[in-house]
């Protein structure tokens, strides 16, 4: 189902003759769930020939995008994963590999400097769409398709960061959510703790206040619990 002059073939190829020395001094492993480093380079790779930088539009790439799902082999790691695997893990490989695979894909006319860079033209298969012409020198071209990478390059790294930023202030919100409903609870549980007290004071019935004194004693382990937590102990 996917092309032969398709440029996921070309990230796969590309990806798998990597040597392993150099990609795993890259790689120390680790982390949840478990990922084969090939299969993420592939994916953000070829996402990154797409134009799709962030990592939530990666993660959509896996679940919806056919050549990528055959790349991650039908897996879909999810954003975290993706973004802390090119942050954390991998930023320099997969910076100088990104680099090697846009001059492939241009060299080969799998796509155009033209079309990549300079508007917003999706990237096709077919290389017959394109030529290859150059008014200007090679060295020329060499030196404005590098700083057009590096400002690609510039653009995801900030992109990334972006990200983790707003995914950390998310997470903290929904803690700070989580804090302040439990400070809810537990007050509404000393208020009750406080009428049970009032009813077993204004209780004659001896079996009706030994009940409602079991059931303050337990009412008042919770808010303990609760404060526990809210303190972090």
């Amino acid at each position: 189902m996917i092309p032969e002059n398709h440029e996921a073939r070309v990230v796969d190829e590309f990806v798998e003759a990597v040597p392993d020395e150099k990609f795993f001094s890259h790689y120390k492993g680790g982390g949840r769930p478990s990922y084969h480093p090939k299969m993420m380079l592939k994916i953000i790779l070829y996402a990154y020939t797409q134009k799709v930088y962030s990592c939530r539009g990666i993660e959509k790439l896996t679940k919806e995008n056919l050549p990528a799902m055959w790349l991650a082999a039908m897996q879909q790691p999810d954003f975290r994963t993706i973004n802390e695997f090119r942050e954390v893990r991998m930023q320099a490989l997969i910076d100088e590999l990104f680099e090697t695979i846009i001059h492939k894909l241009i060299e080969e006319n799998y796509i155009s400097f033209e079309n990549y860079f300079l508007d917003g033209t999706k990237i096709e298969a077919d290389a017959n769409r394109y030529t290859f012409v150059w008014k200007k020198s090679i060295l020329t071209y060499e030196e404005k398709l590098k700083k057009k990478i590096e400002k690609t390059l510039e653009h995801i790294h900030h992109l990334t960061q972006l990200e983790i930023e707003q995914e950390k202030k998310s997470e903290n919100e929904n803690s700070e959510i989580g804090e302040e409903k439990l400070k809810q609870i537990a007050e509404k549980l000393e208020e009750k703790v406080e009428t049970l007290t009032e009813e077993i004071e204004a209780e004659k019935d001896t079996t009706v206040r030994k009940k409602k004194r079991k059931e303050r004693s337990e009412l008042k382990r919770q808010p303990k619990i609760f404060k526990k937590i809210l303190s972090h102990e």
